[in-house]
């Protein structure tokens, strides 16, 4: 029997923030409609907070400090998959599938071909990378020879530079416009300000313009007459870039949209809704397993193709979050269970990593609540059964020390087990040996 095809959707910075998580003031149809048709994992999390390491994650199986993305991929920041790492397009291309992609590929700075992908049409923006996988569509459905695995990349939701501000990126342009049709859901670890809700409503604009056009990607799969043999995935890479989401460790930078649908499959289709603890560095050894062909050496994510089927599978009771790098050092690990979550800080940096990346960023957090003077502790410890939001650090309360030692102990022996280079010292980035080796050149 001839494997199915797969179109693997996925885009920037959308964390959970769609009305079928229960954002009601988002408009999003297509992707509802998707999950109610679908299965939507409801508790799926992201290795990382930020977008080259995370997807690095998604598409090896294997944390970033394992898969050598600890960082971005481009510019000067020059992060890369070490030279062995097999990527999900590699393995699929390997067995048989037609690979290609369309739109954003951050995962490596090598090139579509590293990633196993025969072709490649780059532009990322929801409409053009529509246009553009459609019509990759209708070539790939115009011969059945061998199934098809097709990626596809949206900018959209990330932020945009915005003509009217020089110094400040948000989420509208042309052709997006803000939307508070519904009203405007200020999320629990933000202030519900004048800028908070106004930068939300634009938010909202974007990812109502990114659905719109994952709609008409949607459309062009019945009418090729495809959605019966092609599994569709779709997911992001972590949280909305809003404070104290995006570049965090908190639950709403980690937490990440998943839906999939494949109507021929029991399990797969008819508006299942999961809520297992699970990580996106599972879902390369669970689409392998799906399609019965063998996972590459050292993945370390494991299957959930038995919760998929109604089968038996191994439950997590852990998932980990890390960041590393991204605007700058800081060096952070995390363990979250079903109950706490505790985080290790490495560096005595400010409290968040601020997205913004604007000049006077609008929106403003309830904790901390003057940014400009906090930093990290040590150690945090969050119940998260009492408080979601994760705004009342337990750390150095004596009456949390028992799971504080044990949350350690567990969060150690992951970084021991998978060989974390933060046990030995800090880690060198791409920049700095590029900076020295300059120096020695330049020293003779």
């Amino acid at each position: 029997m001839q494997r199915p095809n797969i179109l693997f959707v996925h885009c920037h910075d959308l964390g959970r923030y769609l009305h079928c998580y229960g954002v009601d003031t988002v408009q999003s149809p297509n992707l509802d409609r998707l999950a109610g048709e679908g299965v939507l994992l409801e508790r799926m999390f992201c290795t990382a907070p930020q977008c080259s390491p995370s997807r690095a994650s998604l598409f090896t199986g294997r944390y970033p400090h394992n898969n050598g993305v600890m960082g971005l991929t481009h510019a000067e920041f020059a992060w890369d998959l070490h030279p062995k790492e097999r990527h999900l397009g590699e393995t699929l291309r390997d067995a048989g599938y037609r690979t290609a992609a369309i739109g954003v590929i951050h995962e490596t700075r090598s090139g579509a071909a590293r990633c196993g992908y025969g072709d490649h049409a780059p532009r990322p923006r929801a409409e053009q990378a529509v246009d553009n996988a459609i019509a990759r569509l209708r070539e790939l459905a115009a011969s059945d020879e061998a199934p098809f695995y097709l990626s596809v990349g949206f900018l959209e939701p990330h932020r945009l530079p915005q003509p009217d501000r020089d110094a400040d990126m948000g989420f509208v342009a042309p052709g997006i416009e803000p939307d508070a049709e519904l009203g405007v859901q200020v999320p629990g670890y933000l202030q519900p300000t004048e800028g908070t809700q106004t930068e939300l409503a634009e938010l909202q604009g974007a990812v109502r313009h990114m659905d719109t056009h994952f709609g008409r990607l949607m459309a062009a799969v019945d009418e090729l007459g495809l959605r019966d043999n092609t599994l569709v995935a779709f997911t992001t890479d972590h949280g909305v870039a809003m404070p104290r989401a995006k570049c965090s460790l908190y639950d709403p930078g980690l937490g990440v949209a998943t839906i999939f649908r494949m109507p021929t499959r029991e399990g797969w289709r008819g508006g299942i809704r999961h809520d297992a603890l699970l990580s996106n560095v599972d879902m390369l050894p669970t689409l392998l397993e799906l399609l019965d062909i063998e996972a590459p050496k050292g993945v370390q994510g494991r299957s959930f193709l038995g919760l998929m089927d109604g089968g038996a599978y191994t439950r997590r009771d852990e998932i980990h979050g890390e960041i590393t790098y991204h605007d700058y050092y800081d060096p952070r690990r995390c363990i979250r269970t079903e109950t706490h979550k505790l985080i290790a800080n490495f560096s005595a940096a400010p409290a968040f990593m601020d997205p913004s990346q604007s000049w006077r960023p609008r929106s403003d957090t309830i904790e901390p609540p003057n940014h400009a003077t906090a930093y990290h502790p040590k150690i945090e410890l969050f119940d998260l059964r009492a408080d979601p939001w994760e705004l009342h650090d337990l750390g150095g309360d004596p009456a949390h020390a028992e799971i504080r030692a044990e949350l350690m102990g567990r969060l150690y022996a992951h970084m021991r087990d998978t060989q974390d280079p933060l046990l030995d010292g800090a880690v060198t980035s791409p920049m700095h040996t590029a900076v020295v080796d300059l120096l020695q050149q330049a020293g003779g």
